[in-house]
């Protein structure tokens, strides 16, 4: 398992050729409590960049962004029902969607923790 990071604070877990997707803990800090997400439709093909997801706080809306092309497999309801998960567990059960990697190519440009980490400070 490899995890990754994108300079607009998704967090990526590759196992195979499946990666989780979900906001860093950097990134739920900064938007505050989490009182809605929506979430891509199953079966849907991403293309890399592109909005997949949206997440409103009590400060803002923002745009989940595809970190990497592919076919959503599937979407994290637990997130949609209970959307403070998010703040209390960003890099854990409230991942928001499950892709098919499409090019693993595409990975080479993303960062490992220590990279992230210097980005965030």
């Amino acid at each position: 398992m490899t995890i990754l990071f994108t300079s607009d604070h998704e967090w990526l877990r590759i196992e195979g050729d499946v990666a989780t997707i979900g906001i860093t803990d950097y990134a739920q800090s900064q938007l505050g409590d989490v009182v809605f997400i929506e979430l891509p439709k199953v079966g849907r093909a991403l293309k890399k960049a592109e909005p997949a997801a949206v997440v409103e706080s009590v400060k803002a809306a923002s745009d989940v962004y595809a970190p990497i092309s592919g076919e959503v497999l599937e979407v994290n309801d637990a997130i949609t029902a209970e959307p403070a998960l998010v703040n209390s567990d960003a890099a854990g059960k409230a991942w928001f969607f499950k892709l098919k990697i499409a090019d693993r190519g595409e990975l080479g440009g993303l960062m490992d923790e220590t990279a992230y980490a210097a980005h965030t400070a």
